[in-house]
């Protein structure tokens, strides 16, 4: 096969032999594709087509190949969009071969003739090509179509037979022009029966099915640059025959579909950043995008801002918060495409006015609806979002965002009732936000209250008549409660209930009642908040009438010192119900209430607790289920003799700090003389000890604590027995001096002062006032009240003798025992900073006098530091060490340093600032040279290194002849050198460096390079001379020796294997 064919003359018949199932395209001079597919050589004039906008240029015809992934004219021949339309694909060519195989026609289509061209693809559309060669274009369609049969049918009843092979003419982008021949009748039914007329011709109608997945495909509208199959199938009275074979083409570019919009990528206030994506190129590449706008007009004039191959494009310079319109077009080599939709892009505005106060539209229990408005003055276009922010009142923590979004309500959830809120609206959008708005106050909806608290019925219930009682709810919902409601029903049943109160009183009272029923009560509250549920029912039971009067207690036997036995009869009344209990009242001596002191059913009782020799008066009253009946007469009752009483509380005399009179009273005796007392004495109320026994009403202690709290009681002692102590007495002994100092451990102690710290000493009552500190030959120090003191002004390396002594307003106190301090030596004064070495990156200091290293003894350090590029000076060493080293330096720089020591005294002073600068830096090493004989001479070649710094480079090469000396023999900045006149037996050497030229200094010299030996070239003896001329030219290659790197790593590897030989020797022969 031929991949391009090309001539010069139109006339010009060429014979192009094409493989069975194979294609190509062609081009021709009016500009259309045409693709045949061939199975035997065939002959045509080749077209010649001609470039757009030349005139009588011919354009060689090319052949199509299907392997080809880029086509001639920018379009995709066959061009498969995805997986199905490939699948497609080969099925079709699958097809095309088979076909071709065993017709030889290429599906039914008729062979072209060796001689004749092939059909134009520019023919009338009424008339059918003469062969069925695939064609190129673009466009292709499905439908029904009504058309003339050409020959007659006999039998109506028989289907008809497929349709001729359809073929394409006139093919466009989106159209194509079909035709085909109508079905022939068959053989048996060309003539008609004897005695029967001759049918009339059958009425065929076509339906043309298009596929783009093969033969059974689905009908749809077809695409640009697609492959199309189409078949046709003829129906006559509902009888349908059977499809033809298929055929294909493709459809011919054209422009591109119509693009999608520009967005907005990005934009400030005066530019805008726009992109836009790639449409359907429709087989031909887009070239270039066409973008128009209307300059922020706001007319339907639109003008060109872009024109290029990019899908992006910044427009700058524009007004700020301004609408801008865009439209779009893509342009390839078939045409311009539509322009999309217009879209409008506005500019980034200024940041918002602050907008107006919020607003309330509705409240509710835990929410609230809050509504704002746009900022005055700010433009329709600009995107402008809201903050709103919240306070709780009383919470203390400030305007907390709640709602951030587009929307100019949002309702609050989740508050709290009943509660003031405080808000305040933010507005911002892409250029900042806006000062907060002025702040509104909204309060939450109260909720309903609970139900009161405690219902129950105060007092007793009389016969008629009860009060009910309640406590206000729990929770009243967040606002104050107006009305309580209280309802009665009679009986348990609870089916009626009527309400009997109404008000704002915590309780009422239910009157009108029967005596003896049962009754239920319950009770409501009402508030803005809403009504409450109702409480628990209340069961009530209103009482009989009380029992009458009793006889008056007798006494049973001899009265006691402590206790009596009373008895009693039952009343003569008992009110109608039987009595359950009584109660005995008790009547002390010069007492006008009494006090129960029996409640029972049983008519005795024993009543302790009483005073020895006391007259008592008792009455006595029963009850029964109406309640307590009137008091008995009252009975008088003398108890017997008994212990005294508790005596009153000792009074205490302080006669100094250390001593104190106690004295006390006669208690009363309860019928018998007090014969003694006891005193107990302690520092504490719950351990006192027993000090004193006797009849006396006095006692003195001694040896006590000053400023200290003492307990003290006492008790009385008669014959009937001890009496109870009194109550204790607390008492205080005077004030007095301080206690002595303790003094703690030296806090610290530099050169010339010394920090002191001790324990604060008892003050016993007074509050310490100052402390006097005692230096021995040295005046006294007065300090204030404090447990730190630095004395200063002292002399250094010198042992001082100190004592404290605390002081209050009654005096001094006794001094602290004396203790020794000792302040330590001056810290030392900075040395000398001498550099020692440097170089283009380091520097080496040395100052004082010592070794270089630390010894583990030296007390002595030094600070070392460097002033950085901000002024401030940064620590590099700190250490025992004489020296140091400074690394990562720039060259030709200047530093500032200083130095200071220290040691247990202290640090001492800074030094003064020096400075130092770096010298500049050699050029690097180069590469070992290259040498390359050319016939008496030799060109020797190096490797450029860049100017360092602004400095120019240049290079010095030197040579070595035989045993003599390195000599110089280029100095310049080339990079390459040619020797002439070279000896034929001698051996030379060559090494180079690079040299740093300085515009204010002499030049620096950097390090030779590696030698290179450049080898006499070899000659050869005349055996040899057959020898092929590559071998010889091998031979007169000069061989390089091993540079220093490559020794050095032999020399390494070497002595690794011997290492691992004497390691395996070792643990075979030793260790084994």
């Amino acid at each position: 096969q031929s991949s391009c064919l090309s001539a010069k003359s139109p006339g010009l018949v060429i014979l192009v032999q094409v493989n069975p199932g194979e294609s190509f395209t062609i081009q021709r001079d009016d500009g259309q594709f045409q693709c045949i597919t061939g199975c035997r050589p065939f002959s045509w004039p080749l077209p010649v087509a001609h470039p757009v906008g030349s005139q009588g240029v011919p354009r060689p015809a090319k052949r199509y190949n299907p392997s080809n992934t880029h086509p001639p004219h920018g379009r995709a021949a066959f061009a498969h969009r995805d997986e199905r339309a490939s699948k497609t694909y080969e099925r079709l060519q699958k097809k095309l071969k088979e076909r071709q195989g065993t017709g030889g026609g290429g599906g039914g289509g008729m062979a072209l003739s060796k001689d004749s061209p092939p059909p134009s693809p520019q023919k009338s559309r009424g008339t059918p090509p003469s062969g069925g060669d695939l064609q190129n274009g673009l466009g292709g369609k499905g439908a029904e179509e009504q058309a003339q049969p050409s020959t007659a049918v006999t039998a109506l009843g028989k289907s008809p037979e497929r349709g001729k092979e359809t073929e394409s003419g006139d093919i466009q982008a989106r159209g194509v022009s079909l035709s085909w021949v109508a079905p022939s009748r068959t053989e048996g039914d060309d003539e008609p029966k004897e005695g029967e007329e001759d049918p009339a011709e059958p009425s065929f109608t076509y339906e043309v099915s298009v596929s783009y997945s093969g033969k059974d495909g689905k009908y749809k509208s077809c695409v640009c640059v697609c492959v199309c199959i189409f078949r046709v199938q003829a129906m006559c009275n509902c009888l349908q025959g059977i499809p033809s074979e298929p055929v294909s083409f493709t459809t011919l570019s054209c422009e591109p579909d119509k693009p999608s919009p520009p967005r907005k990528a990005s934009g400030t206030k005066s530019s805008l950043v726009l992109q836009w994506k790639a449409p359907c190129d429709n087989g031909s590449k887009i070239q270039n995008y066409i973008l128009q706008w209307d300059e922020g007009k706001g007319t339907d004039t639109f003008e060109q801002c872009y024109y290029g191959p990019q899908k992006q494009y910044r427009l700058t310079k524009l007004s700020t918060a301004s609408r801008y319109s865009f439209r779009l077009a893509a342009k390839n080599d078939m045409g311009v495409s539509e322009f999309s939709e217009v879209v409008h892009i506005m500019t980034s505005c200024s940041v918002p006015a602050p907008p107006l106060s919020p607003e309330l539209i509705q409240s509710g229990v835990t929410w609230l609806c809050v509504r704002w408005y746009r900022p005055a003055g700010s433009p329709k276009e600009d995107e402008i979002s809201y903050v709103l922010e919240m306070e709780e009142e009383g919470s203390g923590y400030g305007f907390q965002a709640s709602y951030d979004g587009d929307d100019l309500s949002h309702t609050v959830r989740n508050l709290h009732r009943s509660t003031t809120y405080r808000f305040r609206v933010v507005a911002y959008n892409a250029e900042g936000k806006s000062n907060p708005s002025g702040v509104s106050e909204f309060t939450t909806a109260p909720d309903r209250p609970g139900c009161p608290c405690r219902l129950a019925v105060k007092g007793k219930p009389h016969p008629t008549s009860f009060r009910l009682t309640w406590d206000p709810p729990k929770d009243n919902g967040g606002s104050d409660v107006t009305k309580y409601v209280a309802e009665l029903s009679e009986g348990f049943s609870g089916c009626s209930w009527n309400q009997v109160y109404s008000g704002s009183a915590v309780e009422c009272v239910c009157d009108g009642l029967s005596p003896g029923c049962s009754y239920q009560a319950r009770v409501h509250c009402i508030s803005a908040g809403g009504e409450s549920p109702l409480t628990e029912p209340l069961q009530v039971q209103t009482p009989p009438v009380p029992p009458g009067p009793c006889q008056p207690p007798r006494v049973i036997g001899k009265p006691k010192a402590r206790e009596v036995q009373l008895r009693w009869a039952p009343p003569l009344v008992d009110g109608g119900s039987a009595v359950s209990s009584y109660s005995v009242e008790m009547f002390a001596p010069q007492m006008e209430e009494g006090r129960e002191v029996y409640q029972g059913s049983e008519v005795d009782c024993t009543v302790g607790s009483l005073l020895p020799g006391r007259t008592y008066g008792f009455r006595l009253r029963a009850a029964n289920k109406a309640g307590y009946g009137p008091f008995s007469e009252r009975s008088e009752v003398t108890t017997g003799p008994g212990a005294p009483e508790a005596c009153r509380p000792p009074h205490v005399t302080c006669k100094s700090p250390t001593c104190a009179v106690i004295s006390w009273e006669t208690p009363s005796c309860n019928g018998a003389a007090v014969s003694e007392y006891r005193l107990e004495w302690g520092a504490a109320e719950g351990s006192m000890q027993m000090c004193y026994t006797g009849a006396a009403l006095s006692h003195e202690m001694r040896g006590l604590l000053p400023a200290t709290n003492y307990f003290c009681r006492v008790q009385a002692v008669n014959v009937a027995g001890v009496g109870p102590f009194s109550d204790a007495v607390l008492c205080q002994t005077p004030c007095s001096v301080p206690a002595p100092v303790s003094a703690r451990p030296l806090l610290y102690s530099p050169s010339t002062c010394l920090g002191l710290r001790w324990e604060a000493p008892c003050d016993h009552g007074s509050e310490i006032t100052s402390y006097l500190i005692d230096l021995g030959e040295r005046q006294p120090i007065l300090t204030g009240p404090v447990t730190k003191y630095i004395i200063q002004n002292l002399q250094p390396d010198t042992t001082y003798r100190i004592r404290i002594q605390a002081l209050n307003i009654l005096g001094a106190g006794p001094c602290s025992h004396t203790f020794k301090l000792k302040t330590k030596p001056l810290p030392p004064l900075p040395p000398r900073l001498e550099c020692t070495a440097s170089s283009h990156q380091t520097l080496r200091f040395k100052w004082g006098e010592g070794p270089a290293k630390a010894q583990p003894t030296d007390s002595l350090q030094y600070h070392l530091q460097m002033e950085d590029k901000s002024g401030r000076f940064i620590s590099l060493y700190k250490g025992p060490c004489h020296t140091h080293k400074v690394q990562r330096l720039n060259e030709s720089t200047s530093y500032a340093f200083r130095i200071q020591a220290f040691n247990e005294a202290g640090e001492g002073p800074f030094s003064t600032v020096y400075t130092f600068t770096t010298p500049r830096s050699p050029p690097a090493p180069l590469k070992a040279p290259r040498v390359e004989r050319v016939d008496e001479s030799c060109e020797v070649s190096w490797e450029t290194l860049p100017p360092m710094k602004g400095d120019p480079v240049i290079y010095c090469l030197q040579s070595m002849q035989g045993n003599s000396e390195f000599k110089q023999i280029y100095k310049g900045s080339a990079t390459s050198y040619q020797l002439p006149n070279l000896s034929s037996s001698t051996e030379y050497r060559f090494r180079v460096c690079a040299i740093r030229q300085c515009q204010d200094a002499p030049e620096i010299i950097g390090p030779y390079s590696s030698t290179v030996i450049l080898l006499p070239p070899r000659v050869d003896s005349p055996g040899v001379s057959g020898t092929t001329g590559s071998k010889a030219a091998e031979a007169q290659k000069p061989k390089r020796s091993m540079t220093d790197e490559q020794f050095s790593f032999l020399i390494i590897a070497l002595l690794a294997v011997t290492s691992i030989l004497i390691a395996v020797a070792i643990q075979y022969f030793v260790i084994e």
